[in-house]
């Protein structure tokens, strides 16, 4: 998974993705790779599983060998035009690029392939090993993917028409992109992940299904549990198996792949990543 270019991290809302990119980013810098981790919606969830308050455009060294940025897209726009469709440095893009704006919410694909762009461009120009970013969620995702191919549509001739071309080839190789969906072992999550699994796989490999907060056995047999004195632990132990059991149903569900360790007691949003890290070592 860690051998691509660039490596996408998607999945139903609240599944964890952020902490999950954040966890692959870590494992790849320890294993001695050049890593840039990029937030292509929101940095938040990415920037306070790294350890930082905010990201910004430019990217900053969060830990050795790793860096990370989140996309702009009024800045991202800007360099699309001067660097992608290779205008003069001496353009007046201001106005333009807030023009280009202003059309991304209503010009089907222009908003996804500039952000979808992005990544394909830090991942392509050569300055880190790997590129691992913290996509747009399921619900969002496929548009995103489908942005080269909206624009490659819309566009007959030129630059704009031959760059979506480019992107729409990178996504669909296997040994430049990938993408690895996260997925929680309950119905939701489960059943519009397995959904959503062969449009996606249209557009970018899906380098692999990480299921996280896997709840393990409780360890004590149903015997053992009602001997138990105390009703409150006793019902706790009820609550674990049944969770257990509903969580292994779902994960049936699943294609093989990473199970995180669903992370009891009180952690920071940093220390949750780097223990997802060394989980996701055992299997990488």
């Amino acid at each position: 998974m860690l051998d691509r270019s660039l490596l996408l991290v998607s999945g139903k809302g609240g599944v964890g993705k952020s902490a999950v990119t954040a966890a692959l980013s870590i494992l790849a810098a320890r294993r001695g790779r050049s890593v840039l981790a990029m937030s292509m919606v929101d940095d938040l969830g990415l920037a306070t599983h790294l350890g930082v308050d905010r990201l910004g455009y430019a990217p900053q060294e969060v830990r050795p060998g790793l860096h990370a940025l989140t996309i702009d897209r009024a800045r991202a726009l800007d360099e699309y035009i001067r660097l992608q469709l290779h205008a003069p440095r001496i353009a007046p893009l201001g106005p333009v690029a807030r023009g280009l704006n202003a059309l991304a919410d209503t010009v089907p694909g222009i908003r996804d392939i500039i952000t979808i762009g992005k990544a394909l461009f830090e991942g392509g120009k050569g300055d880190w090993d790997i590129v691992i970013a913290d996509a747009p969620p399921l619900g969002q995702l496929t548009s995103y993917l489908r942005a080269p191919v909206t624009i490659a549509g819309l566009v007959p001739v030129g630059r704009v028409r031959d760059q979506a071309l480019r992107y729409e080839q990178e996504l669909g190789d296997p040994h430049h992109t990938g993408l690895a969906l996260v997925a929680t072992p309950e119905e939701l999550p489960v059943v519009e992940t397995m959904e959503a699994y062969e449009q996606i796989a249209e557009f970018v490999d899906i380098a692999s299904v990480i299921t996280n907060r896997v709840l393990g056995p409780l360890g004590v047999s149903e015997d053992t549990l009602e001997l138990v004195e105390s009703l409150p632990h006793r019902q706790a132990g009820r609550l674990h198996r049944g969770l257990h059991a509903a969580q292994r149903r779902w994960i049936a569900d699943l294609p093989d792949g990473p199970q995180v360790p669903y992370r009891f007691g009180i952690h920071t949003p940093g220390e949750v990543a780097a223990l997802i890290a060394d989980n996701l070592g055992t299997y990488l």
